[in-house]
């Protein structure tokens, strides 16, 4: 299938620490790596990987950095074709801060460069592509993206944090995935309440997931139903960064495969899980591709 997906890229300095420091601690790092990151970049690595054409629409500042990010997605077969160059503005950055002791991650981001706007996204002829991701981040020129898609079931919304008037944007895509954090922010303390709390938000039809960490997570099938599928736990949590995207992707993928949602919810949960156990976002292991179950 061609995907596109609308969204950032990142340049991550992730430092790895035994624990997370206090407040004015100074601790040595016990390795350090840079890698290319970002929602909607790391959700097309993750696609590519299983097998589908991705595109990638974003904004990237014309530095030194930016080759990073470049090499890295062209190693990943990402077609940029619909890449913005922007030439005053910076590679947004990441410091990441992963703890070897929990397995968890502490991000610090800084941006200074423009969002992907509707302008660019309407020179982009979207009957090209299979499905369109959307990451919720510009919600007035998301909306008018949004809107070009008429209504069309074949996109997705992912919603990681709230954002003014974000809800607006609920009832224009076929497949809305949101995070706990969004969920949490929302009041509520798992996906079924969360979902049932929804209403008039969302069309019928419309596909929806959220993901809880170790909790699980919940979906939301074209009926109506609510489905859950339990979290798979690695032997050993090693790195939590990135564990979303790779949700979303299998989610995506399976939607766009003809899955059941018991089927690509299952697998979703599963990849994630296996994605903390090991670093970085390859799907392989041991040079053996993975399996879709």
């Amino acid at each position: 299938m061609r995907i596109l997906a609308v969204g950032i890229a990142t340049l991550d300095i992730v430092h790895l620490v035994e624990a997370y420091p206090a407040e004015d601690d100074e601790v040595r790092a016990l390795g350090q790596r840079i890698v290319r990151g970002g929602n909607a970049t790391n959700t097309l690595v993750v696609l590519s990987q299983l097998g589908h054409q991705c595109s990638w629409g974003g904004v990237l500042a014309d530095t030194h950095d930016s080759r990073y990010i470049l090499d890295d997605l062209a190693n990943h077969n990402i077609d940029m074709s619909h890449v913005v160059c922007c030439k005053d503005g910076r590679t947004p950055l990441s410091c990441v801060v992963l703890s070897r002791q929990r397995g968890s991650r502490t991000i610090v981001h800084y941006r200074r460069l423009p969002e992907f706007s509707d302008k660019d996204f309407s020179g982009i002829d979207t009957d090209g592509f299979d499905w369109v991701h959307f990451e919720g981040r510009n919600v007035v020129q998301l909306g008018k993206m949004l809107q070009r898609m008429d209504g069309e079931r074949n996109c997705s919304l992912e919603i990681e944090k709230p954002r003014q008037d974000i809800e607006a944007l609920f009832s224009k895509a076929g497949l809305l995935m949101f995070s706990s954090g969004y969920a949490r922010y929302r009041g509520f303390q798992n996906g079924a309440e969360f979902f049932s709390a929804l209403g008039s938000q969302v069309r019928s039809g419309t596909l929806m997931t959220c993901a809880w960490g170790e909790q699980g997570a919940w979906g939301v099938d074209r009926s109506g139903a609510i489905h859950y599928s339990p979290a798979y736990l690695p032997h050993r949590t090693v790195d939590t960064l990135g564990a979303g995207d790779v949700f979303n992707a299998a989610i995506i993928h399976g939607v766009v495969s003809g899955d059941s949602m018991e089927k690509y919810l299952a697998a979703a949960c599963r990849l994630a899980g296996e994605q903390c156990g090991r670093v970085g976002l390859s799907l392989r292991e041991n040079g053996c591709p993975v399996d879709w179950k």
